[in-house]
């Protein structure tokens, strides 16, 4: 190949990971929302739970009987990290960390949006 062939490439490469990337910005905002929201809404139960004293009187599955909205958000967060929420949460990261690991042994690497950094050569004296 000619360094034309191959800066064309490069060039391929890098649009095709900006626009991977890109894609996965606004599916990452809204798991970081619906993750936002759930984990408010647990810790605002957990504190009407924690504070009521009810609780310390009945059994624990009473008690959670008792604060149905902090036991459905503490399920809810449970299945939505079994669900994979915390990978959605920052898979451009993971992406663009993987990337740089791969294009380092090429004297490259790359930044969060995809954007490729060329790095000079190591001088071997």
């Amino acid at each position: 190949m000619n360094s034309l062939e191959q800066a064309e490439d490069l060039k391929a490469f890098e649009r095709r990971l900006t626009e991977y990337v890109s894609c996965l910005q606004p599916a990452t905002g809204r798991w970081r929302m619906i993750l936002i929201v759930v984990s408010v809404c647990t810790a605002t139960g957990a504190w009407n739970w924690l504070i009521d004293p009810d609780t310390q009187k009945v059994s624990f599955f009473s008690s959670l009987w008792n604060h149905p909205f902090f036991t459905i958000s503490c399920v809810t967060l449970i299945a939505l990290f079994f669900a994979g929420i915390h990978k959605r949460v920052v898979a451009p990261s993971i992406i663009a960390a993987r990337c740089r690991t791969v294009l380092a042994e090429y004297n490259m690497s790359c930044d969060d949006t995809g954007k490729l950094i060329l790095k000079p050569r190591p001088n071997n004296q």
